[in-house]
C-alpha cells in the first residue's frame, strides 16, 4: 500500500477549487473577500464529505491514497465530466470508475466518417451491450438487415444463437468462431455491467431458449478479438475473404468494426 501523497494530484485538486463558484459548479476564478480564488478548503471539504484536514493534506501530496469513495465525492463536488473524473482517478493510481451503460448516440465525426468509407469498406458499431447502433450501406449489402423485431433484436449474441441470419453468410470455421466469441462477449459485458437489466434479462433468455448457447457459456470463455479473419458470403459477389478489425470508442463505450477485402496481388 502507497503511503507517499501523490503530488501531481494535489495539484490538480487545487487547480480545480480555484475554478469553483460558490455554490459548487465551474463557472471560472472567483475572489472571495480573502482575495482568494474559488472556494475556500472548509467549503470544498464539506461539499465532499471529508474533514478539512484530511482534503488539506490531499492538496499538500501528504494523504494516502484516497478511496474510490472520496474521489468519487470529490469528482461529484467539483462536477467534473467523464473525462476529467477518469483523469481524477488515475491521478490517484485507481482506475476510472465503468459508465453505467453505453451511450446511445454514435460520435457525429465517426459517422461521417463511416459514410467516407462506403462503399470501400463496410462498417458496423455496436456498444458494449452487444447491440448494434450503426452501420453503413455497404455492411448492410453485405450482411443484410443487422436488427429484427423484439426487445433484442439489434443483439449480436442473441440474434447468433437464435437466427440464422447472420450464421448463415459466414463457411463452417467462421460460424464456430462466431459462436465461440458471441457467448464469450456477452461474460465480458456483464462483467462490465453486472447489473444492467437488459443483459441479464438476455442472459436468462438465452439460456432457456438455445442449448448451443448454454454449451459456450458453460465453457467460461471470456475474452474480446480485436482482429480476425472472416470467409463472408456476399449475395451478389459470392464469397469474399475479409480481414476484420475493431476499434473502440471507450468513452460511449462503441465497437467500431471495419471489414477490408483480402487481394491476391497483381
Amino acid at each position: 500500500m502507497q503511503d507517499a501523497g501523490r503530488p501531481d494530484l494535489g495539484d490538480f485538486l487545487r487547480r480545480r477549487r480555484a475554478m469553483m463558484s460558490p455554490s459548487g459548479g465551474s463557472a471560472g476564478p472567483r475572489a472571495s473577500r480573502r482575495r482568494v480564488p474559488g472556494l475556500r478548503r472548509q467549503e470544498l471539504a464539506e461539499l465532499a464529505s471529508v474533514s478539512v484536514e484530511y482534503y488539506t493534506r490531499l492538496e499538500q501530496g501528504r494523504a494516502p491514497r484516497p478511496s474510490r469513495d472520496v474521489l468519487a465525492a470529490l469528482a461529484r463536488s467539483f462536477d467534473l465530466d467523464d473525462a476529467e473524473r477518469g483523469h481524477l482517478f488515475r491521478l490517484a493510481g485507481e482506475l476510472p470508475p465503468e459508465p453505467a451503460e453505453p451511450s446511445r448516440t454514435v460520435r457525429p465525426g465517426l459517422l461521417r466518417l463511416m459514410a467516407h468509407l462506403d462503399p470501400v469498406i463496410p462498417v458496423t458499431v455496436h456498444d458494449g451491450r452487444l447491440d448494434v447502433v450503426a452501420a453503413n450501406p455497404s455492411a448492410v449489402e453485405l450482411f443484410g438487415p443487422l436488427t429484427e423485431p423484439g426487445p433484442y433484436g439489434r443483439n449480436i449474441v442473441h440474434r447468433t444463437f437464435t437466427s440464422p441470419a447472420l450464421t448463415d453468410s459466414l463457411d463452417e470455421a467462421g460460424t464456430q468462431q462466431l459462436l465461440r466469441v458471441a457467448a464469450a462477449e456477452l461474460r465480458g459485458a456483464l462483467t462490465r455491467y453486472p447489473d444492467d437489466p437488459y443483459l441479464r434479462g438476455l442472459l436468462e433468455d438465452l439460456l432457456g431458449r438455445s442449448p448451443a448457447f448454454q454449451q459456450r457459456w458453460d465453457s467460461g470463455e471470456v475474452g474480446v478479438w480485436r482482429s480476425a479473419f472472416k470467409r463472408v458470403r456476399h449475395p451478389s459477389r459470392g464469397w469474399l475473404d475479409l480481414d476484420t478489425e475493431m476499434l473502440h470508442d471507450p468513452e460511449r463505450d462503441h465497437w467500431f468494426m471495419l471489414y477490408t477485402e483480402r487481394t491476391t496481388g497483381p
